[in-house]
């Protein structure tokens, strides 16, 4: 006997329908049916809601300084390791004088024009399914390169004092100065600088590469504690003290954090300022592969008094505005509160 029962109907885990129409997914998540219920992004978080961060410096015991930033599923180690760069090997650099320095000309960025701080980025480490070990280096992993060594320039977050190596010389006039003569003052010379070698490890990728990888830069330059090195005269040569009481940490100036934010458009495929949209902060993969439209805000939030802004980019899109901007400051200044505790200010 036939069944007369009603159809059955055909229904697919959530994992399914998001592979199948991701962008629907997402949709009903923040557009839910009833008014009752609170709008929420896929992963639970509201639409300003940050991942938790986790923070763990030292972890690397054969590098100058070091730290291990866990940002919800995405984990980057950055190790930095010190070189010694004669001053006699840079061509073109007097070393003869401190006022004759080029670093004493206005303007002049003595960490960038000499390669100082040299950022590396590795995605190819099977952090994702997008990148596999023993690929060459991709456009994301380039960019990200280029965008690190930007801010550390435009932010001067390194002093290029402490990466100058001194030497006083000897005063050999006294031997024929009289004893009415007044002595004459001997200037020291920069015989050598530090360059800081920054490699950033993808562990793990789960979106937000550059807010992960930037803090993770920031903490392990707060955990660099540089040997005490010193010009040799009788060998000609810098020589380095292996006591680590005699070392020194770098005195960063100002601690800037970076927030990345991502529009999500209500339908796809449609242009202007009308649309209904949702800006959501701290987007995992999911979310930036249904997005266009990416700002990113670096906000230091040091002087009590007013919120420095040191950087805003964007790419794609033409939602963010004015106002929306204003509102992507103020997050970028509630997540800097929360990662100035963990790094330590």
């Amino acid at each position: 006997m036939a069944s007369t029962g009603p159809p059955s109907t055909l229904s697919f885990p959530r994992e399914t329908f998001a592979k199948l129409s991701p962008h629907p997914y997402l949709l009903a998540h923040l557009q839910p049916s009833s008014s009752s219920i609170p709008s929420t992004r896929a992963n639970g978080r509201t639409p300003t809601q940050f991942r938790t961060p986790h923070i763990n410096n030292g972890s690397l015991t054969h590098a100058e300084g070091s730290a291990v930033v866990r940002i919800g599923d995405t984990t980057v180690v950055c190790g930095i390791r010190g070189e010694i760069l004669l001053a006699s090997n840079v061509a073109g650099y007097r070393v003869d004088k401190l006022s004759s320095a080029p670093s004493s000309q206005p303007g002049y960025n003595e960490a960038k024009e000499l390669d100082l701080l040299v950022p590396n980025i590795e995605l190819a480490t099977g952090c994702s399914p997008a990148f596999m070990p023993g690929q060459p280096p991709s456009t994301l992993a380039q960019s990200l390169s280029t965008r690190i060594y930007s801010l550390l320039h435009s932010s001067g977050l390194v002093d290029g004092e402490d990466l100058r190596i001194w030497y006083q010389p000897p005063d050999l006039s006294d031997q024929d100065r009289m004893d009415e003569d007044e002595p004459e003052d001997v200037e020291p010379e920069v015989k050598a600088f530090w360059t800081l070698y920054i490699d950033i490890l993808f562990i793990s990728l789960d979106g937000n590469p550059f807010d992960a990888a930037w803090a993770a830069v920031v903490s392990a330059l707060k955990d660099v504690r540089l040997p005490k090195a010193y010009w040799d005269a009788d060998r000609e040569m810098i020589l380095c003290e292996d006591a680590v009481s005699d070392s020194k940490k770098l005195q960063l100036r100002g601690l800037p954090i970076a927030v990345t934010t991502v529009v999500f458009r209500a339908k796809e495929q449609i242009q202007g300022r009308d649309k209904k949209h949702w800006i959501l902060v701290d987007p995992d993969t999911f979310e930036e592969g249904l997005c266009d439209e990416t700002v990113t805000v670096v906000v230091d939030c040091g002087n009590r008094k007013k919120t420095k802004l040191l950087g805003i980019s964007k790419s794609g899109g033409m939602l963010i505005g004015r106002d929306e901007m204003g509102e992507l400051v103020s997050l970028a200044e509630k997540r800097w509160a929360e990662l100035s505790k963990l790094l330590g200010r």
